[in-house]
C-alpha cells in the first residue's frame, strides 16, 4: 500500500473515517509559507552536504518557488484528502520534478519538520504582532498628547481616589504594552531555534550541517537534544501566555471605556462609526468593539489552557496529541492581531468630555491626601493628619459640602495650623502639579514621559 508517504509497511488502506479524523490539512495549510521556506533551506543544506547534486538543488528550489507563487496567486488547489501541509507540498514537488523531489525528505522526519514550521510561524507572528502592538502604543501616545491637560479622577476599588491627568492614565496602558512587547521578544529567543536534524527523535545518520541551516533560515541557534526538539511546544505555550497577558491589558482598558461611556460616568463618547444600536430601543448606542475585545480575551485564555492540557501527560517524544497545538495557536494569532488593529483605530474615534472629567474630581473629597500632606508639611505627623482630615470630611459630609467649600474657621476647629494657604492645596489642578516626581501624574513628568515614550518607539 503506497498511497501514503508512510505506507510502505501497510497492506491495506486506512479507513476513510480514520483519514478524515487524522488529517490536519484543513487547518495546518496556513503553514505553507513556513513549510516551503524550511524546504528551501533544507534543500540547500542537502546540497552543501553532498547528499544531492547542484542540479537537483536547483530543480527542487525552482519547483518550490513555483509552488509558492501558485499558492500566493490562489492558483494552487488544496486537496483536503491530503493528510497535512507537509505531505501536500512534498507531493506537489514530486509532481513537478519527479523522483528528484523524493530526496527532499532525506534525513528528516515530519516530527522535526512540523516543529520547524511551527517555530517559524510563531517567529513570524511575534514579529508582526510586535509591530501592531507598537502601533497601538503610538495611538495611546497620540491620544494622550492631544489631551495633555485633561484632569480626571483616579480610582481605587472603583471609588474616586485622587485627581490624575488623563494622559497619565493612558500611559499606564503604554507601559503594559511595553512589557507585553518585551515578553514577546524574550519568547522569540527561545522560539527561533532550529530543530531540523533531530529527525523522528534520535537524530539522523546523515552528516547534516545544522549550523549552516540555522543561519540560512535566520535562526539563532540549534536545539541541543533531539528528543526534546521534536516534543517541545513550550515556545507555543509561551507565545499564547504572552498573548493572554496582552489581551488582559486590552480587556482592562475596554472595561474602562465601557464604564466611561455610560450615562452614569459620561466621560467619553464613541463615534457612531465604532458603535452599534439596539433592534428594539432606538436610544441605544452600544460599545460593541470594547465588549468584543473583552470577550475575546477569554478565548485566548482558553487556548492557553487547551495547549497546556494537551501537553501535560505526553511521554517523550512525539505523539499525535500534539497536532492539537495548531488550532489554539492559530486562533490566538488571529484574535490578537484583529484586536490590536481595531482597538488602535477605536482609540482615535473617542471623544473625551473634558468638563465632565474635571467636575468628577471636585466631588468625593479627592484632595484629602493633599490636605493631609499639607498638615504634615506644617509639622504634624501623617497619622494624626490622616485623622484630622478624616474628622473634617465627616463634618463636611454632614453639611453636604466638599473640602474646599468649608470655611477656614470650621477647619481650624480641628487644627490651629490650618491657614488660608490650605485652599490652594484643595484645588485639583494643584494636586496634579504637586506630583512632579518621576513616575507621577504631574504635568511636567507626564510631558517628559510622552517624550521618552516616543523616543523609545523610534529605537
Amino acid at each position: 500500500m503506497k498511497e501514503k508517504l508512510w505506507g510502505g509497511r501497510f497492506k491495506s488502506f486506512t479507513d476513510k473515517n480514520v483519514d478524515a479524523f487524522n488529517a490536519s490539512i484543513d487547518f495546518d495549510k496556513r503553514l505553507w509559507r513556513e513549510d516551503i521556506e524550511g524546504n528551501l533551506g533544507y534543500c540547500k543544506m542537502l546540497g552543501k552536504a553532498g547528499i544531492i547534486s547542484k542540479d537537483e538543488v536547483a530543480a527542487i528550489s525552482n519547483a518550490l518557488k513555483e509552488i509558492y507563487s501558485e499558492i500566493e496567486r490562489g492558483d494552487f488547489l488544496f486537496d483536503e484528502s491530503m493528510e497535512d501541509i507537509h505531505t501536500h507540498i512534498e507531493k506537489a514537488l514530486i509532481e513537478k520534478v519527479g523522483h528528484i523531489g523524493e530526496t527532499i525528505h532525506t534525513g528528516r522526519s515530519r516530527n522535526d519538520q512540523v516543529a520547524l514550521d511551527t517555530r517559524l510561524y510563531v517567529r513570524n507572528s511575534i514579529i508582526e504582532i510586535d509591530s501592531m502592538a507598537r502601533e497601538f502604543q503610538l495611538a495611546l501616545i497620540e491620544v494622550a498628547e492631544e489631551h495633555i491637560d485633561f484632569i480626571m479622577p483616579g480610582y481605587t476599588h472603583l471609588q474616586r481616589a485622587q485627581p490624575v491627568l488623563l494622559a497619565h492614565h493612558l500611559l499606564a496602558y503604554y507601559e503594559m504594552l511595553k512589557r507585553d512587547r518585551q515578553r514577546y521578544k524574550e519568547a522569540l529567543k527561545r522560539t527561533n531555534i532550529l530543530p531540523l536534524g533531530s529527525a523522528a527523535l534520535a537524530g539522523t545518520t546523515f552528516n547534516l550541517d545544522r549550523e549552516f541551516l540555522s543561519q540560512e533560515l535566520k535562526m539563532d541557534g540549534i536545539t541541543s537534544n533531539s528528543m526534546d526538539a521534536v516534543s517541545d511546544r513550550d515556545f507555543a505555550a509561551e507565545f499564547i501566555f504572552a498573548s493572554s497577558l496582552l489581551m488582559m491589558h486590552l480587556s482592562r482598558l475596554c472595561e474602562e471605556l465601557i464604564i466611561w461611556s455610560t450615562a452614569e460616568f459620561n466621560f467619553i463618547e464613541i463615534s457612531d462609526s465604532f458603535a452599534t444600536g439596539s433592534s428594539i430601543m432606538p436610544q441605544k448606542k452600544n460599545p460593541d468593539i470594547p465588549e468584543l475585545i473583552r470577550g475575546k480575551t477569554g478565548r485566548v485564555y482558553g487556548n492557553l489552557i487547551s495547549l497546556l492540557t494537551t501537553m501535560k501527560g505526553i511521554p517523550l517524544t512525539y505523539n499525535k496529541d500534539m497536532q492539537e497545538d495548531k488550532e489554539p495557536l492559530f486562533d490566538t494569532v488571529d484574535t490578537v492581531k484583529k484586536s490590536l488593529k481595531i482597538f488602535a483605530m477605536l482609540l482615535k474615534e473617542i471623544s473625551f468630555k473634558r468638563d465632565n472629567l474635571y467636575s468628577a474630581t471636585e466631588k468625593g473629597y479627592l484632595v484629602a491626601t493633599d490636605f493631609a500632606d499639607y498638615l504634615v508639611k506644617k509639622g504634624m505627623t501623617f497619622r494624626k493628619a490622616h485623622n484630622v482630615v478624616g474628622d473634617i470630611i465627616l463634618s463636611a459630609q454632614k453639611k453636604g459640602r466638599e473640602l474646599h467649600e468649608m470655611n477656614l474657621n470650621e477647619m481650624k476647629k480641628y487644627s490651629d495650623i490650618i491657614e488660608d494657604d490650605v485652599y490652594k492645596e484643595l484645588d485639583p489642578v494643584s494636586c496634579i502639579n504637586n506630583r512632579n516626581i518621576p513616575g507621577g501624574t504631574g504635568t511636567k513628568m507626564v510631558r517628559d514621559a510622552l517624550i521618552k515614550a516616543r523616543k523609545d518607539l523610534e529605537l
